[in-house]
């Protein structure tokens, strides 16, 4: 079963994430953006396959979080990531070394079909 980490600042997105793919047969993480050392390191700790990151999170940068566990190591490379935003930030995203983009709104289909690569 694939485990996908959401790191999301609303909270209504968060919820409506974590239904959704736990109907769809994913296990389902969730973490509070708190401050940007203790997000990393709880990312390091999730045993996630995939993370779900929003761009614009209130207390951090989805992009500064995404450099940051790529540039821990090798190992922490094996995160398949999956950028979100509300703008167009597809190429820094993936510059920044997402695997994906989506666009919000996206489709709940569009985002089921991109974890179903990882699974």
């Amino acid at each position: 079963m694939t485990k996908v980490l959401i790191i999301e600042d609303d909270l209504s997105m968060r919820s409506l994430l974590k239904t959704l793919l736990e109907i769809e047969n994913f296990q389902v993480n969730v973490l509070e953006v708190n401050n940007e050392m203790d997000l990393v390191s709880q990312i390091h700790n999730s045993g996630a396959d995939v993370i779900l990151m929003d761009v614009n999170l209130k207390r951090t940068d989805g992009l500064t979080i995404l450099r940051q566990i790529h540039r821990d190591g090798p190992e922490q490379k094996k995160y398949r990531v999956i950028m979100t935003s509300g703008e167009d930030r597809k190429q820094e995203c993936l510059m920044a070394g997402a695997d994906e983009f989506l666009l919000k709104p996206y489709m709940p289909a569009d985002l089921i079909q991109k974890l179903k690569v990882y699974s």
